[in-house]
């Protein structure tokens, strides 16, 4: 009987979650850059929204990331040198959140939100040009090491205040770094640091009371399905339709939040 209250109670956002999952499914992104906006259109704080998605990034990943290490598809040494830098960003930030507790940081949320979706909405837009611009760096590897770090500190950073970047910008810092990388390298190399990633990055809000369970597990039972059938379903929808589509929906909801446009009173 709980279970069906459950269900019936949480319709929507399980309806949000297969969504989502779909969407994933299909184009491979778009989890957290979708997810957040659709729990705050839904009126769920944003710091709930971003802790919560957090979690549910980090469990939805989880299988991929095994899946990508059997098959030898993850570069340890690369993901070390994207978590020196990243983990540190994510500390640090929690701490930052943490010192201004009492203090309403929404706007700070919103707009660190608006201007990870600008981002991934550009990586989207420009990711079939990666590729060239990685072979014209010619990096020492101590200039590499720096690099690797340093973006790893802003991804680490604005993902804590946003859940948002992690897979997309982690990509485009992959392609253009270590274009000695094969594509099911960056990807499993991408999925195995946005992990730990995610998931330390949402307990660090956990701590802060910013996760909701409830709405966690509602997400998750409508995603996992979906997800399964728009992988089934990408090899029918060409990227070349969907990526524009969603890259721009997620560069029009990115402007809006980096703005801090009240959706409600447009």
């Amino acid at each position: 009987m709980f279970i069906i209250e459950f269900l019936i109670a949480n319709l929507d956002f399980i309806l949000a979650g297969a969504g989502v999952g779909l969407v994933v499914g299909i184009t491979g992104v778009g989890g957290g850059a979708l997810m957040t906006p659709i729990l705050i259109l839904f009126g769920i704080p944003h710091k709930i929204a971003i802790g919560t998605d957090l979690i549910y990034a980090a469990i939805t990943k989880g299988s991929g990331m095994v899946s990508h290490a059997r098959q030898g598809h993850v570069k340890w040494s690369v993901v070390a040198k994207l978590s020196a830098g990243s983990i540190p960003g994510a500390l640090l930030t929690f701490i930052f959140l943490k010192r201004f507790e009492d203090v309403d940081y929404t706007h700070i949320l919103t707009q660190a939100l608006g201007i990870m979706l600008v981002i991934t909405a550009l990586v989207l837009f420009f990711r079939p040009h990666l590729k060239q611009l990685s072979v014209k760096q010619k990096l020492s590897p101590r200039a590499q090491l720096i690099l690797t770090v340093a973006l790893g500190l802003f991804v680490g950073s604005f993902v804590t205040l946003s859940s948002v970047g992690a897979g997309a910008l982690g990509t485009a810092i992959l392609m253009v770094l270590f274009p000695i990388l094969l594509p099911k390298e960056v990807v499993g190399t991408d999925i195995a640091h946005a992990v730990p990633l995610t998931f330390i990055a949402g307990m660090f809000h956990y701590s802060l009371g910013n996760v909701d369970w409830y709405l966690l597990i509602s997400l998750i039972i409508g995603s996992i399905p979906m997800v399964m059938l728009g992988a089934k379903l990408s090899t029918r929808i060409p990227s070349k339709i969907m990526h524009p589509f969603l890259a721009s929906l997620l560069m029009i909801l990115g402007v809006i939040y980096a703005l801090d446009i009240d959706l409600h009173n447009l």
